[in-house]
Formats: structure tokens, sequence, C-alpha cells
């Protein structure tokens, strides 16, 4: 092990830290619980009146299957549902496309229709039940999807409660499910903004996501630095459609990961808060607090999970948790610890909600809020964090935009960088991970994974061939040349897209239809 500790992020750590290590101006930079800058958290009481939202991420092969899974987290004392799709879902394509092929429900739910978002949520009190769908290019679609089943079982749009990833921007940086060019997939984000304040007040609109940045390479600061840049454009986006701030500010929401190195995320945390504050009560000028408020969601770390020796992930996933709820988040996901090797069976889902239902209820995490606050170490990585990732944001603007250095390649490459150090360091063994590089076992115990029917796919194609065979053609085409139109220039695309679903248009035609206006993002040789 080397001497000289490094962060994550790259500062070294101290041995020892002491008052000197604080910054001078503490106390305005803490303010109170509940008070700008929100360091301390965003709310006054945090976890004291209530724990955080225990959300389980879960989607697998059929809506039926994936229903039966929800109903099981539900009964386990899960407070939100999170719904995993698959991968032609998310691309915006139908079950029976040529492309879907090998790929139907195997790393989520098939959702090609209202009829599969019915199955999906049969039993479930969408008015008492939060609800985060994992969609971004098509999640305009699905959120629609979800609303005409909340109201043919007399739920109101107002009574909604939940969330849409939404963040396109992620996804030309580090995870590659977009579908459309950079700003026809804004002008979507922003319609979906302005929809969602007088249709869905209570929905959070999008959710500004570094998870997948880390889970690609991206160190605390990265993960800051790009994930609020992002939001930066999503805010200029939205005013730029003519929204004024205080009328969308308060519903947007992030999503961040927890890693192991758990004083780093306590202060990545605090930072991320604190900036966000500035940024919009100071640069955007909103003037409701709750636009100040960096409202966020965490999911623990699932590029540190192993497949050698899987039962140590539930140590891993405990103290990332732990992380995550002593940085103040809003919402948990803990990770099921055999993830690494296929999804998650049902003993594995409830195992990983129970370590968060023991770190509410048998721990005093609730009794107090913010317990690290001035915390030596705390409060200096935390002011280290806030200024190299504004320092980083700086270089983003520097290209113009977000998109700007999107185009140009500028976060992927710093993000691959990043991790291509960390995999150099573990081949080396200068870092160490139990059971792989250090303390493994010559002989790993028998594991049965969950596995997918492979006849999903054929049994999705033929519920689409009756879906097709059933509807009303006629109404089908005439809203999706509605949508079209609407595409082609300057109404809000949301409207003609939920009579095309409630039509029973399809995942796939509904998405096809914005193809055919708004073209298909091809990344240049500069990724």
């Amino acid at each position: 092990m080397s001497e000289r500790r490094l962060s994550e992020s790259g500062f070294p750590i101290k041995p020892v830290y002491d008052a000197g290590d604080v910054p001078d101006d503490l106390e305005s930079r803490l303010g109170a619980p509940g008070k700008y800058p929100y360091t301390r958290g965003v709310y006054p009481t945090m976890y004291t009146s209530r724990p955080w939202t225990m959300r389980q991420y879960a989607g697998f092969g059929t809506a039926a299957e994936s229903n039966a899974r929800y109903h099981q987290l539900l009964a386990a004392g899960t407070m939100g549902l999170s719904v995993a799709f698959d991968l032609p879902t998310q691309m915006g394509y139908d079950s029976d496309d040529p492309i879907a092929h090998g790929e139907v429900g195997k790393v989520g739910v098939a959702v090609d229709s209202i009829d599969d978002m019915r199955l999906l949520f049969d039993g479930i009190p969408l008015d008492r039940v939060s609800t985060s769908m994992t969609i971004n290019a098509p999640a305009s679609v699905l959120l629609l999807l979800y609303q005409l089943v909340a109201e043919e079982a007399g739920v109101p749009g107002s009574a909604l409660n939940g969330t849409i990833q939404n963040d396109i921007l992620k996804e030309y940086i580090a995870r590659g499910t977009y579908i459309f060019p950079p700003k026809p997939s804004l002008r979507l984000v922003a319609d979906t903004f302005a929809y969602c304040r007088k249709e869905t007040p209570k929905w959070n609109t999008i959710s500004i996501s570094g998870y997948h940045m880390a889970e690609a390479g991206a160190t605390p600061v990265q993960e800051v630095a790009f994930t609020l840049a992002n939001g930066v454009e999503y805010v200029r986006a939205a005013l730029a459609a003519g929204l004024a701030v205080d009328d969308f500010a308060p519903r947007l929401s992030f999503f961040f990961v927890a890693r192991t190195t758990l004083l780093e995320e306590v202060a990545k945390f605090r930072a991320a808060r604190r900036i966000w504050a500035r940024l919009m009560r100071e640069e955007f000028g909103a003037q409701d607090p709750k636009s100040w408020m960096l409202r966020f969601h965490t999911q623990t770390a699932g590029v540190q999970l192993t497949a050698q020796q899987p039962e140590v992930n539930l140590i891993r996933v405990a103290v990332q948790g732990l992380g995550a709820v002593l940085g103040g988040t809003q919402s948990l996901h803990t990770n099921s610890y055999d993830e690494a090797i296929a999804l998650p069976t049902e003993k594995a889902a409830r195992l990983a909600l129970r370590t968060q239902q023991v770190l509410a209820y048998e721990t005093d995490l609730t009794s107090t809020v913010d317990p690290f606050a001035g915390s030596y170490v705390v409060e200096a990585m935390t002011s280290e964090i806030e200024e190299e990732a504004v320092a980083l944001m700086e270089r983003v603007f520097g290209h113009g935009s977000s998109v700007d250095a999107i185009e140009a390649g500028f976060q992927k490459r710093e993000i691959e960088t990043s991790a291509y150090r960390v995999a150099q360091e573990i081949d080396s063994g200068e870092r160490v991970v139990v059971g792989v590089n250090r303390f493994a076992v010559s002989e790993e115990e028998p594991y049965e994974p969950l596995r997918v029917d492979p006849t999903i796919e054929k049994a999705q194609a033929a519920r689409l061939a009756e879906l097709r065979a059933t509807r009303d053609a006629g109404a089908v085409e005439r809203a999706l040349d509605d949508l079209r139109a609407a595409a082609s220039g300057t109404d809000n695309v949301l409207y003609p897209m939920k009579e095309a679903l409630r039509a029973r248009a399809t995942v796939g035609e509904v998405s096809g239809a914005l193809r055919e206006i708004w073209g298909v993002y091809r990344p240049t040789d500069r990724f």
C-alpha cells in the first residue's frame, strides 16, 4: 500500500486533520439543515421525522413477471418502485423489430404498448406508490403510458408521484442509449417539463444522472461537475422554451452513485448541494427556495460488485448505503449481492432491501441530521470537491455549453482517462479488490442465477401481432401524423403522443415517427 493515500478524486488524504484544514468561513458554507446553501441537507428534519424512500430497482422478462416481483418488494416493505426496462424499450424499438432480437426482456422488462403497461402495474395502487422509471430517450412515451394506465384506474395525473430519468445528455457521455440528436432531444425534455407542470405536477420531470458516468469510471469530482453541468444545460433549454425558472426547477432531481469510499462520498453529496444552490440562486435568479434544493436518489455502486465471492458484496453494499444516508440522500436503491453474475434472485433482492431497513431501524442514523457536520476531514473534503468540481465545470463551459463539450468528446475522454487509471491500479495490485486481487479463494461455491425465459421474445411478438390486428389502424395512423406535425413545428409533442398511445400505438411506432422528423444521432470519430 502506498504511504501517500489519495482520494478517488486524486486529493491527498492526510493521516490527521485539524481545525486548520477547515475553511475559515465554514459557518456560512454550512448553514442550517433545510436552509441555503443546503450543505447539511435539503429538509430541516431530514430522517428524524421519516426515513429516506427505500426504492428497489427491478424489471425483467415480461410485464407479468416484473409485476410479480413488484408485489414481492412491496410486501417486503419497499416504499417505492424503480422500473428497469429492457434494451429495445430503452432504444425505442418494439420487441418484434429485428434489431431487438436477443435482447427482449434481458436487462429489464419489455414494454411495447399500453397493454404491457397495464400488466406491469396490475394491482398496484398508483395513487399511493412512488414510481421511478429508468428511461431516457423515450422517457415521455413511458410516462404517458403510465399516466394512461393510472387514468383507467381512476387516478388523475395530479395524484401521480414519481420520476422519469429523462436525462439524455449523459447517454451521449457514458451510456449510449440515445435516439435523436442533442437539440431535438433537449426540445423533448423541455416539452416534458411543460407538460408535467400542467398535467402531473407532483412528478419529477428529470433525474439528472451522475451514476452512469461514475459506473463508466468518473471520479467523484467528475461525477459532480459533469452532472451539474448537464443540469445547467437543461435549465437553459427550459428557459429558452419560455418556461420560468421557478415553474420547473423545484421538480428537478438528481441521481448519484455511492461507492465504498465512505468519507469522500459523504463530502461529494454535501458539495453537490452547495454548488447547485448557488447556481440556481445566483446564476439563474430563482426565487423559490425549492428551486435551490438539490434533491437526489442514490444507487450503490454496481461497478464495485464482484462475481468472485459474491457474498462479500453484501458488506460492500451496506457500506455504500451508509455513505448515501450519511450524505443526505432522499431515496436509495441498494444493489443485490448477485448482480455481478445475473439478474437478482428474489432472495437477493429481499436482502438488499433488508440492508436499508437495518440502517433505518437498527442504527441511530435517523436520530440526528448531518452527523458529520463540523468533522475536520469531511468539511475539508467537501470544500476540496466543491472547488475542483466548479473548476471542471468551467472547463466544460469553456467549450460553449455542455452539449458543445459532449460533441467535442471532452467529458468522455476525461472519464476514460480516470477509468484507465483505476484499471491499472487494480491490475498492479495497488488498489485492493477483496476476493479478486487479494484474499481470493481457490474454489467458488456453486450459485444458481436467475434466468430469463428465452421464449419471451416470441411471446411479445405474438402480443404485438394481436394488438395490431385488433386496434383501429386508421386512428393510430392519424394520431401518428399529428405527432409528426407537432415534431415538425413548435407545439408540445406530448399531447399528440398521448393520443397516439391511447389509440394503442406502440413504443416503437411513436419513436419511429419522431425518428422520421428529427433523425438519429450518430457519434463522430472524436468519441
